[in-house]
């Protein structure tokens, strides 16, 4: 009888370690595809700081480029040619050496 008892015993340890070795495969699987759709949505996640670095940085080059121009400006601004210019455009001023011709009405 201790055989019989014995070899259920094993037969019931099988069987045992059967459904242990499956749930573990299961959870193993569970977890595979789990890293696998983070590692997904993190690859998206990637593309997009990407694309937005990008943009980014195309919007710092835009704003130097605006910088220089804007320096550019600000030193014909400092000019007595753009002074000249502007007395003559806005208040209709002249140099003293110069000769108004006026249209005959």
């Amino acid at each position: 009888m201790s055989t019989v008892r014995t070899s259920k015993r094993k037969e019931s340890e099988k069987v045992d370690n059967g459904i242990a070795m499956f749930t573990i495969t299961v959870v193993v699987i569970c977890m595979a595809l789990a890293v696998g759709i983070k590692v997904h949505s993190l690859r998206g996640k990637q593309e997009m700081y990407q694309e937005r670095e990008r943009v980014l940085i195309e919007q710092v080059a835009a704003e130097e480029e605006r910088a220089a121009e804007l320096e550019q400006e600000r030193l014909y601004i400092q000019t007595n040619g753009y002074i000249e210019k502007t007395a003559k455009e806005k208040l209709g001023l002249v140099n003293p050496d110069e000769i108004l011709l006026k249209p005959e009405q």
